[in-house]
């Protein structure tokens, strides 16, 4: 674990490297509210975060260079576009641009999250390199222009960069904090196939949905799942029919003892369970884990502020 003091914004001088953490982002509900003449959609979705994260290190260097290394670098490296096409340089290069730094950087992500799984993780490594390269360049660009930088990488960047428990709406640049929430743990499960979130959209069919916010701080995580049952995923249906085994997923984070909420994230295929209490949780993920050794199954506390985590070093 890092030791390093944590700044007000998450971030972490190691030493070495100024070090940030990108947690997995889950939408507790999603709904698609209509479509712009662009094509964009329009969505409305309570945004939290998981105790798993991916970690950006950013370091001094000549030139802007990218090494992977955890769980998941390799798949992300064979992924389309690979290195060189990953949002994380491409986040680095736009702020050397857009604030007329000279200086390159050094980057290594360490790769938790699984690749393409609706749970954000390429938007949040993109946000993390913003501002650990902020802060290792001291450039001290100002938020509303991080914001806009984070819109033009991708429209899950600016929560990310966020980094609070938030509706969001629009195309993800209209960002207003939730009421408080109540702890609670969450189950993540990816049966570890790939969904391209363009074909999840593509395949939507139906009419448009309301915004689902709410006003009220919910008082424990039975009430928060009760609100939230109300509401739901409106990519499931597309996303299910793209990937059938995501209904295996979710019956079975339904079928899970203390399960107060079963759903899928984004556009999928990361699944998630709600639950009260942290062994709850850990058991559950361990008797799925046990039943589907090929999933990727993990038990996190839900985060609503982000700078609460440690970067964890690698």
């Amino acid at each position: 674990m890092n030791e390093a003091p944590v700044s007000a914004d998450g971030s972490a001088d190691s030493g070495t490297g100024i070090a940030r953490a990108a947690p997995a982002k889950i939408n507790l509900y999603l709904h698609v509210t209509g479509r712009r003449a662009d094509g964009y959609h329009l969505l409305d979705s309570l945004a939290v975060f998981a105790g798993i994260h991916d970690t950006i290190v950013a370091r001094e260097n000549d030139s802007l260079a990218l090494s992977l290394s955890g769980p998941f670098g390799s798949a992300l490296s064979a992924s389309a576009g690979g290195e060189s096409d990953n949002l994380v340089l491409r986040a680095a290069k736009l702020l050397r641009e857009r604030a007329g730094a000279k200086a390159g950087a050094a980057i290594t992500l360490v790769k938790r999250l699984p690749v393409a799984s609706g749970i954000g993780g390429g938007s949040a490594d993109a946000a993390a390199t913003l501002l650990a390269c902020d802060a290792l360049w001291k450039t001290r660009v100002a938020k509303p222009d991080l914001a806009a930088m984070a819109l033009q990488l991708g429209a899950d960047v600016p929560i990310c960069l966020h980094g609070r428990a938030a509706f969001f709406g629009g195309i993800g640049e209209e960002i207003a904090d939730a009421p408080k929430l109540p702890q609670a743990f969450l189950i993540l499960v990816n049966p570890g196939i790939p969904l391209s979130t363009a074909e999840v959209f593509r395949a939507r069919k139906g009419s448009f949905g309301n915004a689902g916010r709410f006003n009220n701080a919910p008082k424990g995580a039975a009430e928060l799942a009760q609100i939230l049952g109300t509401r739901r995923n409106d990519l499931s249906e597309a996303a299910i029919g793209l990937c059938p085994v995501l209904s295996q997923v979710l019956e079975a984070l339904a079928g899970a003892k203390g399960c107060l909420l079963s759903r899928m994230s984004g556009s999928g295929a990361t699944c998630f369970g709600l639950f009260a209490t942290e062994a709850g949780a850990k058991d559950a993920a361990r008797e799925i884990g046990a039943q589907q050794p090929r999933w990727w199954v993990t038990a996190s506390a839900l985060i609503t502020d982000t700078r609460t985590l440690d970067p964890v070093l690698p």
